[in-house]
């Protein structure tokens, strides 16, 4: 009996333990939710160098960051280091914990620029591949660990990004700003003039374009903070 219960005590500190925010790994990847406006610091109660509201600019909804690492600070409080949706590219800082509702999440979307592709993994696992047109030369889509920043549906379904726009922590390196923004990159769908430019060409301005279908559904999975891999 004391073996039995022993072991039954051992099960719940196992699973806090697996439910711990962490890293991004391939199977899985943290995001930790604003609940607050904060101030995101150089380090764990160190120098501001960002603010980051807690609802979206261009949707209004709220904001989700993808947890790149964390730390407990010597007075015990959690910490995460999150990507920043926010110019240089790479760009990360920390925020407390207690600002936040962190929860995971086992998609993730990888761009290649070489297939100029879309796969969208869970769990580790391809459960789809889409072909994309990517950036042309003269305006390239960038490379790095970037995350979804805001999900944001388009008001007219067949206009030129299609149904939805899935605005990355990205930013053009040759363009500061386009169509009315700040030069952000975005995977979306095509419709109208976009048709023009055939899956499997690099002739966007930056962004990524897939069929609208495939928007959809990485709309409906990849909330905001999901990881987004984009390789060469």
């Amino acid at each position: 009996m004391l073996v039995a219960a022993a072991a039954a005590a051992l099960i719940p500190a196992a699973r806090t333990a697996a439910l711990q925010p962490g890293p991004m790994t391939s199977e899985r990847a943290w995001i930790a939710h604003l609940v607050a406006p904060v101030e995101a610091r150089s380090a764990p109660g160190g120098r501001p160098v960002a603010r980051v509201g807690a609802l979206g600019q261009w949707n209004g909804g709220p904001v989700g960051l993808l947890v790149l690492a964390t730390r407990t600070s010597p007075r015990g409080g959690l910490w995460f280091r999150v990507r920043l949706p926010e110019r240089p590219n790479g760009a990360s800082a920390w925020i407390p914990a207690r600002v936040t509702r962190p929860t995971s999440t086992p998609w993730r979307i990888v761009v290649s620029l070489s297939r100029r592709s879309v796969e969208l993994d869970h769990a580790g696992r391809s459960v789809h591949v889409y072909r994309a047109v990517v950036g042309k030369p003269a305006t390239p889509t960038p490379t790095g660990v970037f995350a979804v920043s805001e999900r944001v549906r388009q008001p007219d379904p067949h206009g030129f990004y299609g149904p939805w726009a899935l605005l990355l922590t990205a930013y053009s390196s040759t363009l500061q700003h386009f169509d009315g923004g700040p030069g952000q990159i975005s995977i979306h769908g095509r419709d109208g003039a976009s048709l023009r430019d055939p899956l499997g060409t690099a002739r966007s301005h930056g962004c990524v374009r897939i069929e609208n279908a495939a928007v959809e559904r990485l709309a409906r999975v990849a909330v905001e903070g999901t990881p987004v891999i984009i390789t060469p």
